[in-house]
């Protein structure tokens, strides 16, 4: 049975929580899946644009971050954040 590993997430900006921490914003753009026979796969939001990822140091590449997969019975430590068009949630906890 296939299962989900890694959720996948690029930072695109920071915020200032109310007790004057900075925090990142990311979006979730797909997850790494781990198959029967061992191996691993890419699952990535088609409509996810690497181009759009903020660049401020004039980088070519795009960091992608993993995160373990929230699981469905936990309770979220914020509000849920909106859907994307994609099926993938905009967000992921940090």
């Amino acid at each position: 049975m296939t299962k989900k590993v890694y959720d996948l997430a690029v930072k695109v900006s920071t915020y200032t929580d109310r007790q004057g921490n900075e925090k990142g914003r990311w979006k979730n753009i797909g997850s790494v899946l781990q198959m029967d026979d061992g191996g691993k796969v890419l699952l990535i939001d088609r409509t996810f644009n690497p181009a759009g990822v903020p660049n401020p140091e004039d980088r070519d590449s795009v960091m992608v971050s993993m995160f373990p997969p929230k699981e469905h019975d936990e309770a979220p430590a914020k509000a849920p954040a909106p859907k994307s068009h994609g099926g993938f949630d905009d967000a992921v906890p940090f």
